[in-house]
């Protein structure tokens, strides 16, 4: 059983920047695919980024792309989300996941809890 725990999250204004994270429990983290998804206030949860288990294929939503960059620490089991220009439509809880397969997988196994992302304009 993997545990995530995503931290990071906050208030910041239109242009800015945040830098999310998310800790895994499990020593095999390595052996994972990690994905970071979002869920704004009445909308679905959506893809928003992914990265091989290790971390040379990645990703992107084309409503990130070229403005979030996923990366990971395997010594350290942890997965990042780098946020910039960050605009108000990308408020949301913000959630990392982990999944057993090639970066496209779309079924992830183990969820973290989440954390709150608001842009201000």
């Amino acid at each position: 059983q993997v545990q995530l725990v995503e931290s990071g999250g906050g208030l910041v204004q239109a242009g800015g920047s945040l830098r999310l994270s998310c800790a895994a429990s499990e020593r095999s983290f390595s052996f994972y695919t990690m994905g970071w998804f979002r869920q704004a206030p009445g909308k679905e949860r959506e893809f928003v980024a992914a990265i091989s288990w290790n971390g040379l294929d990645t990703r992107y939503a084309d409503s990130v792309k070229g403005r979030f960059i996923i990366s990971r620490d395997n010594a350290k089991n942890t997965v990042f989300l780098h946020m910039n220009s960050l605009k108000p439509e990308d408020t949301a809880i913000y959630y990392c996941a982990a999944a057993r397969g090639l970066v496209t997988i779309t079924q992830y196994n183990y969820w973290g809890q989440g954390t709150q992302v608001t842009v201000s304009s």
